[in-house]
This record gives C-alpha cells, structure tokens and sequence, in this order.
C-alpha cells in the first residue's frame, strides 16, 4: 500500500459481484498501479478469494446503487489518484501509458476515455458504443462523489482531457450472460420510473417503447453496419425496454400483484374448509 504517496500515485478501484470468471484477467491489467481496492457486492462465489491471490484490499459493501458503491472506497484510497473500472474492462498497454503520462505532465484533473465494447467476441464500432465514453480517472481532491443508482455520473471539479486509446470492454458475452445483467439492471430501472409516478403503463406502450428502442440501436446508432452480432444486440437492448416497462406495468397494478395472490391462496382455503 502506498503509505507516502507521490503527486501521481494512483489507486486502481474495482466493483464486483460473483465475477470469479472475469475478475483475475482485469487485476492483471491493473498492476502498474500504486494499489487496488476491490468493491465486493455480496459476492459468493471465489471473487474474494481472487482478489486475494493479487494483493487487492478488499472492502466488502453491498448496495443496489453503483454511485455508493464506488463512494465507499474514497475512506480507504492513499494515492493522489483514482482509476474506477468493472471487472468486464481492460486496461491495454498503450492506456496504461498515456494515462501515467498525462498524469506526470498534470495536463488535466480527471480524464475520460472511449470504451471499446465486445458483444459476443466482436468489437464493435457502431450500435451506439461510438458515443461511449465514460469519465473514471480522478485526482482524489477534486473528486466530489458521485450520483445515480444505475447510469451513475462523477461529481468532480477542475479540467477534464479526454485519452486517445481506448478502455476495452467485454459486455454480453453469452446471451445467459446478458439476460443475468439485464434481470438485475431492468428492474432496478422498473423500480425508478415507477417511483417516478409515470403515466399508466399499457400494451401498446410496451411496444412502442420496444420498437423505438430497437430502430434507435439498429437504425440511428448504425447497429446494422456490426453486422449480424449489431442487429442482434439491437434486439436485445429493446427487449430490455419491454423488460423494463413490463415491470413498470407490473407494479402499476392495482390491488398489487402480491395482493391478488394473497386473495387467491385466502379463497382455496376458504374451499378446503368448507370440504
């Protein structure tokens, strides 16, 4: 650990739950760093244990908000600087260099860089990935939280410069893998929208909502020019839509659905008494 750190230490920070399959190959990435703080969300599998065998400090935290998540590790970072990533993201040799010297050369107080997406093994260049760019470098000092429980955003101060090389990103790597993302992230989204008080949720609008997500992505976004892997994450990111508005229906129901349930199991047992 970095008890006496220079102008550009830095601490590597990642969040992770049950990632025992992708979390080694993204502490390897990592090592240049000064030190590394791992987030463990509740994890039971071996993402302990792995982060671990690399030397991390471990900072077991659970929350459904990522913004917290990635607050909780301030209390404990010794270094100048900060570098955020997830366990699905890689940090290339030519990243790791430009970053350390922007940092040297102090050009900036907190960076941002394009992430680079893999679907299915495929980089892709389109589909909407080209407006990714995501802002996960901070000097300590001028990082003042963060805000958001899914599409979290840094609260910070100062200059921001944006890198030339790419952060990789390897999202949706099975389809059973994209569908576990989007059972956690679709609901908590549902959760928003209806803590919002949005107007009723109906059949027709579940499929607009659908169909304008999906000509957004394969249509607008140009998700036809990555070919068949763009098209079929296209599809995909309007099912999420459906998801996410069918639950928004869900919760809308009244009496809740729970309720009706409950009326149901009280009136079966109503008629085995009377038998």
């Amino acid at each position: 650990m970095a008890n006496n750190p220079s102008s550009n230490s830095i601490t590597a920070i990642i969040i992770a739950r049950n990632e025992e399959a992708m979390l080694a190959n993204c502490l390897k990435t990592v090592a240049w760093c000064d030190d590394i703080i791992v987030i463990d969300n509740g994890s039971h599998d071996a993402t302990v244990e792995i982060a671990q065998e690399y030397d991390a400090q471990i900072i077991h935290f659970s929350s459904q908000s990522f913004a917290a998540l990635r607050e909780a590790a301030l209390a404990y970072v010794k270094t100048n600087w900060l570098f955020y990533l997830d366990a699905d993201e890689r940090v290339t040799p030519d990243l790791a260099k430009e970053l350390q010297v922007k940092i040297e050369v102090g050009v900036a107080d907190a960076f941002c860089f394009h992430r680079k997406n893999f679907f299915f093994g495929q980089a892709f260049e389109f589909t909407g990935t080209q407006k990714d760019w995501v802002t996960r470098v901070f000097l300590k000092s001028k990082l003042l939280g963060w805000h958001g429980s899914i599409h979290e955003s840094p609260l910070f101060e100062g200059k921001t410069e944006r890198l030339v090389h790419p952060l990789w990103h390897f999202t949706h790597r099975t389809t059973q893998d994209g569908l576990y993302k989007s059972a956690d992230w679709t609901h908590r989204e549902a959760q928003l929208l209806y803590k919002a008080a949005i107007p009723t949720v109906g059949f027709s609008v579940i499929v607009r909502k659908t169909v304008a997500e999906f000509f957004k992505k394969a249509i607008r976004d140009g998700g036809y020019r990555d070919g068949t892997a763009g098209l079929i994450e296209s599809l995909i990111q309007g099912f999420n839509r459906a998801l996410v508005y069918i639950q928004v229906w869900e919760l809308q129901r009244q009496p809740s659905i729970s309720k009706r349930y409950k009326e149901l199991e009280e009136s079966l047992h109503s008629l085995w008494k009377k038998n």
